[in-house]
């Protein structure tokens, strides 16, 4: 399992590669709490292609944002949320937002999206939606996991989609353990 590593990267990181529609959200939503109750420290980064909006029409943070405040925060007694405008409209680089993101008391930060990007990914597969592998032009996936047994190089972990305990297993036995 060859592991390429971002420059800007102090923790492990683990992608998640996959056309829309596949499982992506759910699978994490699955993963993550059962890789904290394996003891690991979870960080997330999601790469979206919409323009969100993390804050809303009408509330303070959005008026003081569009007034031209960049980075607003906002904090409560339970969350931080720093909001960022780009100076220019590209498609943002994983290692750029790695500088942003505190990797500090973390143990694995999982990624979904950035599917161009070269660091370790598991590519998620489900037949039915007829769309081709990645993994043929993309060193850095070392696992596939669907949701029907493929006939993949031997040097690829096969994974089930439908078992996000094995996903996990996989996770922490063999790619911390690596990483």
């Amino acid at each position: 399992m060859a592991l390429m590593t971002l420059k800007n990267a102090t923790t492990p990181i683990l992608g998640f590669a996959a056309f829309s529609g596949t499982g992506k959200t759910t699978l994490l939503t699955q993963l993550i709490p059962i890789l904290k109750q394996d003891g690991l420290r979870i960080g997330l980064i999601k790469h979206s292609h919409h323009n969100f909006q993390i804050d809303q029409p009408g509330k303070d943070s959005f008026r003081l944002r569009e007034a031209g405040a960049s980075p607003v925060m906002l904090v409560s007694t339970h969350r931080r949320a720093i909001i960022t405008e780009f100076q220019s409209i590209t498609e943002p680089l994983l290692d750029e937002q790695l500088l942003a993101f505190d990797q500090s008391g973390l143990d694995l930060i999982l990624v979904e999206g950035f599917k161009a990007t070269q660091f370790p990914k598991i590519e998620l597969h489900r037949v039915s939606l007829n769309k081709p592998f990645f993994y043929p032009n993309d060193p850095s996936i070392i696992a596939v996991a669907s949701d029907t047994p493929l006939d993949i190089p031997s040097t690829l972990m096969q994974l089930n989609l439908n078992r996000p305990d094995l996903i996990a297993a996989f996770i922490t036995r063999q790619f911390m353990r690596l990483a």
